[in-house]
């Protein structure tokens, strides 16, 4: 087996995503195929997409002694998918997770894995790993020799236990720092050694605890590419649970957000983005303007609603949107500035609270004549030079950017000066 070079995972991003720098996941584990590619896993409410589900959620209810942590959870995972549970502390994404690792045993419902019955299976009956947020690698043995743990304990052949641990610490690239202890790696090397130790057990499918969580922000966003990278190389089901919605956005197939043990909606990230289920998934994900609005027309996917006193047009994707009360959604990335109403497009009236610098975007708060806050990031071609607080401009959109949404009670906002709704 050819020996890989190593260099640090922000320098080789480019080469091993793009680039496919590695061998595929044929020559590491003996499978009939390589790499997938990107998953072609398709949107839907229940389905695993184009791929067989390797797990399936069927009706999934966990009760505890004074409350619901989840609550009907249907939904199924596709062989070689990324698939991201997203929400809230308490939402039930980790509870679901430890029902499927056989931590816990749910109240209703089954839990199938490649198509067998596991809802009262114990954990170390079921083809999955889990890789927590807290590693605990074995503090006295070698990279080489933590990997290799579970196939040893396992009682593999030591030639089989030689092929499959160099196999997978080639994978995650570790190979210079196979004779390493834990104490003298850094976090996403220590990370990375936890995932090898899962993946030579050869899963059906590898569960993540929030992994990323005890990393500093740069080191977990290079290592949000370092996942995907080997999620794809090795072609298992990837079922990540976390709280960042960055995390899940770049790197799932599909995502689920979870809100008070419900799932709210399922989606490909740009599904989940652009066409937000709620005014819980439109605030959740994402920043958000949600203004109060009132159809007064619908038709063909398309409505024109009354807000912030003005009359503007958006997209319509929810068959509970029925003409009368809604919320509207645009993302503030959508939103441009004027002195004039421009002509043939959406717009409202404001004066500006608030000019943010943030390094690509300018983040521009303005106040509608109403009292409701108006957030714009402005690039260069937009921003214009000289505004200042108490100027009056107009935010204007075209009218594919905007969505209304059933009516729901609107998040808390984070403008001061905008009232409460």
């Amino acid at each position: 087996m050819a020996q890989l070079p190593y260099t640090e995972p922000s320098r080789r991003i480019e080469d091993s995503i793009v680039q496919g720098a590695t061998p595929p996941a044929s020559e590491w584990f003996g499978t009939d195929e390589g790499t997938n590619g990107v998953s072609t896993a398709a949107t839907g409410d229940k389905g695993a997409g184009a791929q067989a589900p390797i797990i399936e959620i069927d009706h999934v209810t966990k009760s505890f002694t004074d409350f619901i942590a989840v609550d009907d959870a249907d939904f199924s995972i596709g062989q070689g998918e990324f698939f991201a549970m997203l929400g809230p502390s308490g939402c039930g994404k980790t509870t679901t997770l430890r029902m499927i690792a056989g931590f816990e045993t749910p109240t209703s419902g089954a839990i199938r894995l490649d198509g067998e019955d596991v809802s009262r299976t114990p954990p170390h009956k079921r083809n999955v790993n889990t890789v927590f947020q807290h590693y605990a690698l074995f503090p006295h043995m070698t990279v080489w020799n933590n990997v290799a743990y579970g196939p040893r304990s396992k009682k593999w052949d030591a030639a089989k236990v030689r092929e499959k641990v160099d196999a997978v610490i080639e994978v995650v690239r570790l190979g210079e720092f196979a004779e390493r202890k834990p104490s003298q790696l850094s976090g996403g090397q220590q990370q990375r050694v936890a995932l090898a130790r899962a993946l030579v057990n050869e899963p059906a499918a590898l569960l993540l605890d929030e992994p990323l969580g005890a990393l500093d922000l740069k080191l977990r966003q290079v290592m949000q590419f370092e996942l995907k990278r080997i999620q794809r190389e090795i072609d298992i089901s990837f079922v990540h649970v976390t709280h960042d919605q960055e995390e899940a956005l770049t790197m799932a197939d599909r995502m689920a957000v979870m809100n008070a043990g419900r799932v709210e909606q399922i989606g490909t990230p740009t599904d989940v983005y652009e066409r937000p289920a709620s005014v819980f998934v439109a605030g959740f994900i994402g920043q958000a303007n949600l203004w109060p609005g009132t159809v007064e027309s619908l038709a063909d996917g398309h409505a024109t609603a009354a807000t912030l006193g003005s009359t503007v047009g958006a997209r319509c994707f929810s068959p509970e949107v029925r003409p009368g009360k809604v919320v509207v959604m645009v993302r503030p990335e959508r939103l441009s500035v004027a002195i004039e109403r421009p002509d043939d497009t959406s717009a409202v009236q404001g004066t500006v609270t608030d000019l943010t610098f943030q390094g690509p975007v300018v983040r521009l708060s303005m106040r509608a004549a109403d009292g409701h806050s108006v957030i714009a990031h402005l690039g260069p071609e937009d921003h214009l030079p000289g505004l200042r607080p108490g100027d009056r401009v107009w935010a204007h959109w075209p009218d594919d950017a905007a969505c209304v949404l059933p009516d729901a009670p609107l998040p808390a906002v984070d403008d001061p000066d905008a009232v409460d709704e």
